[in-house]
């Protein structure tokens, strides 16, 4: 089983509006992309049904009412072209990209 990330990882959310507010058309395009993403997964986290879901690296979310996807840097360590495409992606589409900083979970 993977042991947790002891540091912070950077994450990218891409938002599915363009940089002059336009909703990113198809509206399906979070689930394609997710959906082409998501066999990059850490190791041994695979599994007899892993193809059913989507990988934790690229995985869609809805903040504020707007969706979105999170693509966490760590998907460079396992393909690193799947990371660029999926950045060049929202750059050539001129998508809203933040980065963000995911700390991992504490137990109290």
């Amino acid at each position: 089983m993977p042991s947790p990330p002891s540091a912070a990882s950077k994450e990218y959310f891409i938002q599915g509006v363009t940089q002059d507010g336009k909703p990113f058309r198809p509206s399906d395009w979070i689930e394609r992309l997710c959906g082409v993403m998501s066999h990059f997964r850490p190791e041994g986290s695979g599994g007899r049904h892993a193809h059913l879901g989507y990988s934790p690296y690229a995985r869609p979310m809805v903040t504020e009412g707007v969706k979105g996807v999170v693509v966490d840097e760590r998907l460079y360590e396992i393909e690193p072209k799947a990371l660029e495409f999926v950045l060049n992606f929202a750059k050539e589409n001129n998508l809203v990209m933040t980065e963000v900083c995911s700390l991992p979970d504490f137990k109290i």
